[in-house]
């Protein structure tokens, strides 16, 4: 396989960090991105092939146009840009507050739009490259009522991904673009949702190992769309058929 140089977003723990990881372990180069340096230079000195640590805040347009230009300057190219970003709030629909929502859409939505704003004018010039947009099965099922604005906006991001394909399909055929669904996923998630995280048993969270393979798998074949648990595709397909009365 030849190496890739791969942007992602959220790279300093969870999904995001065991990527970045195992990515590198394959030979690709990588730029990690996220709020905190210390940890992210940490999993940037994990990775065993070259990388760079950039501090971005993705809800900042010029942070995020910072980090495809230093990724240019330093790997002279970016061939997979990869939004993964998230946060999560334990509040359902009526409890939210102002603050709580213009949180989790900057992060999980905002973020998503000025990543893809950012990358894909360059794709364009260069005919080729991977827009790669995590989303999450409950954007699909509302399953978790406390996840309500967090859902909400990764329901956007899933409308966005899709208008975007759309609107290259014919004009840049060599341009993929993937969403990603992961279920429950052993992360830090959880814990730094806003608000907390109830108990819940609704799916067996998966390995985060076991969600990176997957990706990188991912990466290597591009497809539109990848459910890392096939318990979570079950359930939207059983949502959808429920609800549209099919």
């Amino acid at each position: 396989m030849e190496s890739k140089v791969v942007v992602i977003t959220g790279a300093s723990s969870g999904i995001g960090a065991s990527l970045a990881i195992k990515l590198s372990g394959h030979g690709h180069r990588v730029a990690l991105a996220a709020r905190r340096k210390k940890e992210l230079d940490e999993i940037a000195a994990r990775c065993p092939a070259e990388q760079m640590a950039v501090v971005t805040d993705v809800t900042r347009r010029e942070d995020m146009h910072r980090l495809r230009d230093r990724t240019l300057e330093r790997f002279a190219g970016i061939d997979v840009w990869v939004n993964n970003a998230g946060r999560g709030v334990g509040r359902r629909v009526l409890e939210l507050t102002d603050p709580e929502f213009d949180e989790i859409i900057d992060v999980n939505l905002r973020s998503v739009l000025y990543g893809m704003q950012a990358i894909v004018p360059y794709f364009q010039q260069r005919h080729r490259g991977h827009l790669v947009n995590v989303s999450s099965y409950l954007s699909l099922v509302p399953l978790v009522t406390y996840r309500s604005i967090y859902s909400a906006a990764k329901s956007a991001v899933n409308s966005l991904t899709e208008n975007l394909r759309k609107d290259l399909r014919n004009s840049y055929p060599d341009i993929a673009i993937s969403l990603v669904f992961p279920g429950a996923v052993n992360t830090d998630f959880v814990n730094k949702a806003l608000g907390g995280t109830p108990q819940a048993t609704y799916l067996k969270a998966q390995d985060v190992a076991e969600v990176a393979d997957l990706m990188v798998d991912l990466i290597h074949n591009p497809r539109p769309v990848l459910f890392t648990d096939s318990a979570g595709a079950e359930l939207a397909k059983a949502h959808f058929a429920a609800t549209l009365g099919l």
